[in-house]
């Protein structure tokens, strides 16, 4: 949390990571680390807006980051640790191991070794998986940070 007027303020996205996203934001992964996954999709199926979108999102990132903190809850699951590993490793299911989600991670895992054999049919639902959770990890991490707190601690309303 960051102080701020005497206000604290939640910090739940980075900025930095934002702009490491973004190198490879013709897939749209900055976009969905925000919680844009409508757009994240429309810049994954047209490579960034055909890189002009990409290009005009080097300068929205910080207004994305300031709206990302005010909308997703801290907790012990961290956003940018889940992104990182959705973007370079979500085709083996890291993301799912690391956010606790063991049975599907391992079908994750499982399907990423199958891929290596001929069949296009596995490849297209890998695809169709990660997809899926580029959409839907802010929320996954978002529900398991809400549903914790310190032993004795109220519930966050």
């Amino acid at each position: 949390m960051i102080a701020s007027g005497g206000r604290v303020s939640k910090d739940t996205h980075s900025v930095l990571l934002g702009y490491i996203l973004w190198l490879f934001g013709f897939i749209g992964a900055h976009r969905f680390y925000y919680g844009r996954p409508i757009s994240g999709t429309i810049w994954f199926c047209t490579l960034g807006l055909f890189l002009i979108g990409w290009l005009v999102d080097l300068f929205l990132i910080p207004g994305m980051d300031r709206d990302a903190d005010r909308r997703f809850e801290e907790g012990p699951k961290d956003y940018s640790v889940a992104f990182l590993l959705l973007t370079f490793l979500g085709a083996f299911g890291a993301h799912r191991l690391y956010m606790g989600k063991w049975v599907t991670g391992l079908i994750y895992l499982f399907i990423a070794i199958w891929v290596v054999t001929p069949f296009f049919f596995v490849s297209v639902l890998l695809l169709v998986g990660v997809l899926y959770d580029f959409w839907t990890l802010n929320e996954q991490v978002d529900e398991i940070n809400r549903g914790w707190r310190f032993v004795g601690e109220p519930p966050v309303r």
